[in-house]
């Protein structure tokens, strides 16, 4: 099986495993392997319940039933991934903007399973960029590392990213409180303050982040109009 058509599987099991759960599959669904990542953007992807919910304002309960659910389908789509491409996953995440429809899921192999992609972007603006942003609504993380995944995504993995109030929030067990607040928090500023169209030269369509609250880590995506 050519590397084209393991992506190509992969998206279609995800989408039947969607269709499965909430009674209705995506528009389109679409994974890409680089090196040891493998990113699956998926648009047009709400169930009836959840239209209903969010044009009530009940963001966060679908927020949280939808994280529910796909962080148990994430077991299953990770033994699919470490199957077909002969890896294994060692961490993984995922997030989804419901005013945009869209959503990704992000897997971070142990061995490389694709080929690299190339890029001609300053690496280092997007990184200086991602740090002052950071330090806007908390602090500059510790370390910072851009993954080109191909020529419209990009992975930016955050780590020490965590400031003294927020962990002892965890540890007191209000991670489902701090995750949503930082969701929100964190994309308005991406979106709203971030230059990423100027230093990517192409327009942004998404921007989605998830933590690892027991690493202090935190994987970003950021999505270019093609």
């Amino acid at each position: 099986m050519t590397d084209q058509k393991k992506e190509e599987y992969i998206s279609s099991y995800i989408s039947k495993m969607l269709r499965k759960q909430f009674g209705r599959g995506p528009q389109s669904c679409q994974t890409t392997v680089s090196r040891n990542h493998l990113v699956t953007y998926i648009r047009g992807f709400l169930s009836p319940m959840e239209d209903i919910l969010l044009e009530y304002g009940q963001n966060k309960y679908v927020d949280y039933a939808r994280n529910v659910i796909i962080t148990h389908l994430l077991d299953e789509i990770k033994g699919v991934v470490q199957v077909t491409l002969g890896v294994e996953v060692v961490e993984y995440y995922h997030d989804w903007n419901f005013p945009n429809n869209s959503g990704v899921l992000i897997f971070v192999l142990d061995t490389e399973a694709g080929q690299e992609y190339k890029t001609d972007v300053d690496i280092q603006r997007v990184e200086l960029e991602v740090g002052r942003i950071s330090f806007m609504v908390e602090k500059v993380p510790d370390k910072i590392n851009t993954y080109p995944i191909s020529p419209s995504i990009y992975l930016i993995e955050r780590s020490g990213i965590l400031i003294q109030i927020e962990k002892a929030l965890i540890e007191r067990g209000f991670e489902n409180e701090l995750r949503f607040t930082k969701d929100e928090l964190e994309k308005k500023y991406f979106h709203r303050d971030g230059r990423f169209e100027d230093i990517f030269n192409k327009s942004v369509m998404d921007i989605f982040i998830d933590w690892n609250f027991k690493m202090d880590k935190s994987m970003m995506a950021i999505i270019l109009r093609s």
